[in-house]
């Protein structure tokens, strides 16, 4: 789980992060999505720090982001009359001001405060008018600690991607570095009427040249026309499968939706977990959702619903797919779907059939086909893509998804940061959990629809206890 080399710098020290003007289809999907509330894409980080920032080299290191990444001083632009794709244009009105914050808890309010806290700004919407994202510096936690509350758009880029720019914008020392690029502010021409009809037809001239690429390469393989028919079966079928939510029906405990948001955290340590999924012939990954699985039994075993060993229960894991020509940043994943063994007791057996079933979801021959199809659902209005999306992902109880973090140690305006936090949204689901390996402990941050977990202390006890009889097998087998 190692974190993936820092993004290169251009000649005059920008991060080579995310520079394209043109959303993704999958982006531009997330965007119009957001036309139904309960589908917002917020992603929350929050870093816990050992002492409180000085605020003037926070202010002076944000600004310093926001030249080095041009994407912080840039808004998404709805073209005009509303016709075509939404894509990323200069702010030009962008306010540092605006977008850092600094708040101070109440006395004895705690780490629960700070998730409390967390929450809320995460159900507060973005200004969409702005660049999407808002930094937040808040003192007062025990022992002089603080904490960052770092808030964006998903749209802005996924996990691996957020990992990437956190690489090379975090600093490796607590003292102020003196000797960094100091790129002058982005700038660029505005934006017009003819500029946006040249970008929007530019655009779909590159949608409509990979449509048929997709042709030329399926007319190639009609020099067997046998194979490619069955080829052609082969991945319709796949991308039936890989668009569609698992087929595992919903856990009856966690039947409603709302659009309120809850934190809850546990500390994992990395090397045990890994341990665990060794002793078995498994991965990290597998013991983490093995570990989750095993919590979502026992809460609904807690809730009157017990379930039967061959219970499955619908999950979806977000996979990398990014290629060697995809640039640093932005969003290049793709859905594994599973239908996942909640009901199996035996923690090691649990991991197995989750190693397996991964397997299998990892090699459909269609998993990106959600890159393909999204380009043309994003030209939708956005009620009718809120209503598809939400038709697909309000069926998961569970969106599970596994990060690389630093393993070094890293620094914000003099303050060593000590956890970090990913509170990936909720587009319909039950929960949404997240983990990031940060030096040699996994941070598990659980986001949970406050309908669907009508007892969260109680499932932040199954969540402790579903990853303790996992680690267990670990220790077991030394």
């Amino acid at each position: 789980m190692s974190l993936d080399p820092t993004p290169p710098r251009s000649d005059d020290g920008r991060l080579l992060w995310s520079r394209s003007e043109e959303l993704t289809g999958f982006e531009a999907l997330m965007w119009r999505v957001e036309a139904d509330p309960r589908m917002r894409s917020t992603v929350v980080l929050v870093e816990t720090l050992d002492r409180e920032p000085d605020w003037d080299r926070f202010v002076a290191a944000t600004d310093w982001a926001s030249r080095v990444v041009p994407r912080f001083r840039e808004r998404i632009v709805t073209p005009f009359l509303g016709a075509g794709t939404p894509h990323w244009a200069l702010d030009p009105d962008f306010d540092l001001h605006y977008h850092l914050r600094r708040l101070r808890l109440p006395d004895g309010a705690g780490t629960p405060g700070l998730f409390t806290l967390a929450e809320q700004i995460a159900m507060t919407p973005l200004d969409s008018s702005r660049p999407l994202w808002e930094a937040t510096i808040v003192g007062g936690l025990p022992d002089g600690g603080a904490a960052l509350v770092f808030k964006l758009s998903h749209v802005l880029s996924d996990g691996m991607g957020l990992a990437q720019l956190l690489a090379g914008l975090h600093s490796r020392t607590r003292e102020s570095m003196t000797d960094k690029p100091q790129p002058p502010p982005p700038s660029g021409p505005p934006a017009t009427l003819s500029h946006e009809v040249v970008r929007q037809v530019r655009s779909d001239l590159g949608l409509v040249g990979g449509a048929g690429k997709s042709l030329l390469g399926a007319a190639a393989s009609l020099v067997r026309p046998d194979r490619a028919v069955r080829d052609a079966v082969a991945y319709v079928v796949s991308a039936r499968r890989v668009l569609s939510p698992p087929p595992a029906p919903p856990l009856p405990v966690l039947a409603h939706r709302s659009p309120s948001w809850r934190f809850r955290t546990l500390d994992v340590p990395f090397a045990e977990l890994r341990a665990a999924g060794k002793s078995v012939g498994g991965s990290v990954n597998d013991a983490y959702v093995a570990g989750l699985l095993g919590a979502f039994r026992r809460y609904s075993e807690r809730r009157g619903e017990p379930l039967p060993p061959d219970r499955l229960m619908p999950v979806t894991l977000p996979v990398s797919i990014r290629r060697e020509e995809h640039e640093p940043g932005g969003n290049h994943f793709a859905p594994a779907r599973l239908s996942a063994p909640v009901g199996i007791v035996d923690p090691a057996a649990r991991v197995v059939d989750v190693r397996r079933r991964m397997k299998i979801a990892l090699g459909e021959p269609a998993l990106e086909s959600v890159e393909i199809v999204s380009a043309w659902l994003a030209r939708l209005p956005g009620a009718v893509v809120a209503g598809f999306g939400g038709g697909a992902t309000k069926s998961n109880d569970l969106q599970a998804s596994n990060i690389p973090g630093l393993r070094d140690d890293a620094f914000l305006a003099g303050a060593k940061i000590v956890r970090s936090y990913p509170f990936a949204p909720l587009p319909g689901c039950a929960a949404m959990i997240a983990m990031v390996t940060h030096g040699d402990t996994c941070c598990v941050a659980a986001n949970l629809d406050a309908a669907s977990f009508t007892d969260l202390e109680g499932f932040t006890h199954d969540l402790a206890d579903g990853f303790a009889e996992v680690l267990a097998m670990g220790r077991a087998h030394d």
